[in-house]
């Protein structure tokens, strides 16, 4: 199984479930080097193999080859989780101007998903076995909210969970594509709020809690097993019920 961006937060606590799953795990990154090698040992630790593999997604050849890489690393490749996105909130992306975050979030988020989808679709339908392919979106787009961040977001999320629709149509039967659509989950970004707000999202929340890694983790796992063998082309939000239907 192939899990970009795995150094962190999210992606991390999907290489980690798959792992516990009895997956052999191949994580990317694009900078912290030293968090996807943490991931790598942990994974390890629970007896199974695992690849440490740079990752630019703004490097269309880098992304070609990527799926070779994980099959000679680790012998075959089922599953490619497109989990990788800019961070133009708490990074240093967060100072750029609106501008440069859209244009950041369109080449990542969106045209680098797209890339390596298309990529992970060739890989599939070379191999006798077919596989599936997940991607990330956002629960917020079918609803909206007021912000220029929150505007962008949900263009290129947006975009995503449209894209992979029609590639779920275009390379059904052989290979399964869905999305997950993550809402309010406590990353670095939900540490850095103040505890007011913090408190008011978990309050407007049915579940009232913050989503945890762990719960997005655990849909991913679902999605990459024999369990939703007959399912391509939806979107699960997880979400804690802000975001229905």
């Amino acid at each position: 199984m192939l899990v970009t961006g795995a150094s962190s937060g999210i992606g991390r606590a999907i290489a980690l479930a798959v792992a516990r799953a009895g997956a052999d795990v191949a994580v990317t990154y694009r900078s912290n080097r030293a968090g996807a090698e943490s991931v790598a040992r942990e994974i390890e630790s629970l007896g199974r193999r695992a690849l440490v593999l740079p990752l630019d997604l703004a490097d269309e050849p880098a992304i070609e080859r990527l799926g070779p890489a994980v099959q000679a690393g680790l012998g075959r490749l089922d599953v490619w989780i497109n989990n990788a996105g800019a961070d133009i909130l708490t990074g240093p992306a967060a100072g750029l101007s609106t501008v440069q975050k859209l244009d950041l979030l369109l080449a990542v988020d969106l045209r680098g998903t797209i890339l390596a989808s298309w990529a992970a679709a060739r890989f599939f339908d070379e191999q006798e076995s077919g596989g599936a392919i997940i991607n990330m979106s956002w629960d917020h787009i079918a609803t909206g909210m007021a912000g220029t961040n929150p505007q962008m977001f949900a263009a290129v999320k947006g975009g995503v969970a449209a894209f992979s629709r029609g590639l779920a149509r275009s390379v059904a039967p052989r290979v399964r594509v869905n999305v997950i659509a993550p809402g309010w989950i406590e990353t670095s970004f939900g540490e850095r709020l103040d505890s007011a707000t913090y408190r008011s999202v978990a309050d407007s929340t049915p579940l009232r809690r913050w989503g945890t890694p762990e719960d997005v983790a655990g849909a991913a796992v679902f999605l990459a097993s024999p369990a939703a063998g007959f399912i391509t082309g939806q979107t699960i939000n997880i979400g804690g019920g802000v975001v229905m239907g």
